[in-house]
């Protein structure tokens, strides 16, 4: 990878990363129930829960899964060596210690909270369809 393609693949991942965490924030604000009126034609709209849930509690059992095979590698090596991206000749690095990982644990909680989020979502468009209809 070039360059400017490593610039742009880490301004992707991290607009990515940013909407992602955005969409995740619009479970919990009223304001991730209907569209800014702003959007132009459907502004105003309600937004349909059943995707939503669906799309955030796939994202969390990915997040989930994710965090799961890297708890195993790490017990029990599975894979060895990953990529390394420098070199063809590079020597792998070694696993990283309490010092970088503190800084990461956080992230294992996120997939968890996610799947909560979305099931506490459809439960109050539920109730709120309930109390309107």
């Amino acid at each position: 990878m070039t360059g400017s393609g490593r610039v742009a693949w880490s301004i992707l991942l991290s607009v990515l990363s940013m909407g992602l965490a955005l969409s995740t924030l619009g479970l919990v604000h009223d304001w991730g129930r209907r569209l800014p009126h702003w959007v132009p034609r459907l502004g105003g709209r309600p937004i349909p829960a059943r995707p939503v849930v669906l799309v955030a509690l796939i994202g969390g059992s990915a997040l989930v899964a994710i965090c799961v095979y890297l708890l195993l590698n790490s017990r029990f090596h599975v894979v060895q060596r990953g990529w390394v991206g420098i070199g063809h000749d590079e020597p792998a690095h070694p696993t990283p210690t309490w010092e970088v990982l503190r800084y990461h644990a956080p992230m294992v909680a996120w997939g968890p909270l996610v799947i909560a989020v979305a099931v506490d979502h459809a439960r109050r468009v539920a109730a709120l369809r309930r109390r309107s209809g």
